[in-house]
């Protein structure tokens, strides 16, 4: 028996559709057009849904009876399939949202009748609430299903690898009437135009609702009047996780892509990045940067932990999550800081910096993570008590946030970590003469990971301290190293790990924390300042000191405890206990124990070879001492 067409009204398929998430999401419009597009087959038991020429429609099928088989590209059909869709399941969804074409193999567990749908048709849906719920259950919910795919869309892929489709290139005169007709003939959501300088402006969709339609702007305006311009452009070989938080970190959802000669590829937009948890994310941030006093931000935060913990159960990696995390922390301090400037009159806006330290500043933050800061200000704008009121003041509407300040006394509140540009400057300067003095090598190590995230950059004075530390200061390098190689791995979990007593282990504070200091020097060493710990990691590899192997072995070991501490710390919250790093041994499986095991000694190992390398002679300058 082969397949065969099966006759049934629109009306039929539409109620069908009504019926089946996420598809029910759509508009009864929306679902009477994708009703009248839908084809409808019956399939034989064995009989494949999706054949070759199929494979690259970017359509999706809809089970309406029956059961479709699944097997990975790799499986031969003799092999179990590695995932089952019932009625009512979807297929195709993640190959749509990567834009490639179906790689799985579909078969019929008996006869079946699957309703094959337009993926331009069903895409909209992803935007919505209901489609990040899909999602999350599928991935929650059936093995196999779905993470692979997602890695792809947030591992180490280049963003020019979701370059499918060229862009739609427009004049700036044009009118916005006829930009709006271009996007509407390819199907597109944005129009580019190019600038001189080889820049670029953009117009988009949400463009044409907010300055066209809702500022009652003439449709027969030039589109160079609505446009962003210019705007942040992305060359192909970019990863598409770090581009992604750019994107959120910059508040846009479209950027152009251009190749090393800088011509333009494409345009990748949010929904390509990372479907609509991207979305909410966004949604968040302009909750957030809207919040108009400090209960309402108190009220908005309370969807941090929520969006964290969806995202993990949408097989998001730990480094993205950390990272979006990051940027929303961020943006709960700015809006903080604006709410209390708005209650302290005597502060001057422009005339200082507030600038955020640690884990968050590394875009390594966690649900456990504590807030640092730090703050500069202009030196003709010396009203010291006014900036640590104000910066007392930004901790209080945080910690309501459930951001608790720095245990450890790393705050802007604090007359040590508060001071003019010149101070700092001159501090950071003396830290590298006399990093024994004044607690001068803490200092610069918690500095140099700062990151302004309100104000003038340039107030930020202590990279310029610190810059040259390499060439003009290899003292305070190696004490540096030295500082590093003294902050040991949790030797006793070689002996307690299996063991059955209670003991516990700090994740961040006994294993995290030596990767960090050894890639924070490993950084400096190459004149690399702030960046997150793998990037300085890369950097630093091959430094003399630190290895190529070395590198990527600590490397790897972050990125499996950062995957741990993110999947312990979710677990807690979805049990409605508060995320906390230190955690009962007995918690753990016995896989992630031995994992653990195997974290200590590579980081051991790492720590004595360039101990044996520092102590033969060898530095990282490319000079022996």
């Amino acid at each position: 028996m082969m397949s065969e067409d099966v006759v049934l009204d629109s009306g039929g398929v539409a109620g069908f559709l009504s019926a089946t998430p996420p598809l029910d999401a759509l508009s009864a419009q929306e679902r009477a057009q994708l009703a009248g597009e839908a084809v409808i087959t019956r399939l034989a038991d064995g009989e494949a849904a999706v054949d070759d020429a199929a494979r690259a429609t970017g359509d999706v099928w809809v089970v309406m009876a029956g059961q479709l088989l699944v097997w990975a590209p790799e499986d031969a059909p003799s092999d179990e399939p590695t995932d089952v869709v019932n009625t009512g399941g979807l297929l195709g969804v993640a190959a749509l949202l990567l834009g490639e074409p179906i790689q799985v193999t579909a078969r019929a567990n008996g006869v079946c009748t699957v309703l094959r749908v337009p993926g331009r048709l069903v895409m909209p849906v992803f935007s919505r609430p209901e489609g990040v719920r899909y999602l999350a259950g599928q991935v929650s919910t059936v093995p196999g299903a779905v993470p692979a795919p997602f890695e792809g869309i947030l591992g180490r892929r280049a963003v020019g690898d979701l370059m499918h489709v060229g862009p739609v290139v427009v004049s700036g005169d044009i009118s916005v009437r006829e930009a709006a007709r271009r996007m509407t003939e390819s199907r597109s959501s944005y129009v580019v135009v190019p600038l001189a300088g080889g820049e670029y402006g953009i117009f988009t969709d949400g463009d044409l609702r907010s300055r066209v339609v809702a500022a009652d702007v003439s449709v027969d305006a030039p589109v160079r009047t609505v446009m962003s311009a210019p705007v942040r452009v992305v060359s192909e070989d970019r990863v598409v996780t770090t581009v992604l938080v750019e994107m959120l970190e910059h508040g846009v959802r479209h950027m152009p892509v251009v190749d090393g000669r800088g011509r333009l590829l494409g345009v990748i937009d949010d929904i390509e990045m990372m479907a609509a948890s991207t979305r909410r994310t966004f949604e968040l941030r302009r909750t957030i940067a809207r919040s108009p006093s400090a209960a309402a931000l108190v009220e908005a935060s309370a969807g941090v932990r929520p969006l964290v913990v969806d995202l993990v159960h949408a097989g998001t990696d730990a480094v993205t999550t950390s990272g979006i995390l990051s940027v929303v922390i961020d943006c709960l301090a700015r809006r903080a800081l604006e709410l209390a400037l708005a209650e302290s009159p005597g502060v001057h806006r422009p005339r200082f910096a507030w600038i955020s330290l640690g884990s968050v500043a590394r875009r390594e933050a966690l649900p456990s993570s504590d807030i640092d800061s730090a703050m500069s200000w202009a030196d003709d704008d010396s009203v010291a008590a006014d900036h640590l009121r104000l910066a007392k003041r930004v901790h209080e509407i945080l910690d309501a946030c459930a951001l608790p300040a720095d245990t450890n006394g790393a705050l802007a509140s604090s007359r040590r970590f508060a001071r003019s540009g010149s101070q700092w400057l001159s501090a950071s300067q003396r830290w590298m003469r006399e990093p024994l003095v004044d607690e001068g090598l803490i200092m610069s190590s918690l500095l140099v990971d700062g990151r302004v995230v309100w104000g003038d950059p340039a107030l930020h004075t202590v990279p310029l301290g610190i810059r040259r530390m390499r060439l003009d200061h290899p003292e305070a390098l190696r004490l540096q190293l030295l500082d590093a190689l003294s902050t040991k791995v949790w030797q006793r979990s070689l002996r307690t790990l299996l063991s059955p007593r209670r003991e516990t282990v700090d994740l961040k504070g006994q294993l995290l924390t030596p990767i960090v200091n050894l890639a924070r020097w490993g950084g400096l060493s190459v004149g690399v300042g702030a960046a997150s710990t793998p990037a300085r990691l890369a950097a630093a590899m091959d430094n003399d000191l630190m290895t190529a192997p070395d590198s990527r072995t600590l490397e790897e070991v972050f990125l499996q405890l950062q995957r741990v501490r993110m999947q312990v710390q979710v677990d807690q919250i979805d049990a409605g206990r508060t995320p906390t790093d230190v955690i009962a041994l007995s918690d753990f499986s016995s896989i992630d124990r031995r994992l653990l095991t195997d974290c200590v000694r590579e980081v051991a190992a790492v720590q004595k070879r360039i101990s044996t390398r520092l102590h033969n002679g060898v530095f990282a300058t490319g000079a022996a001492t």
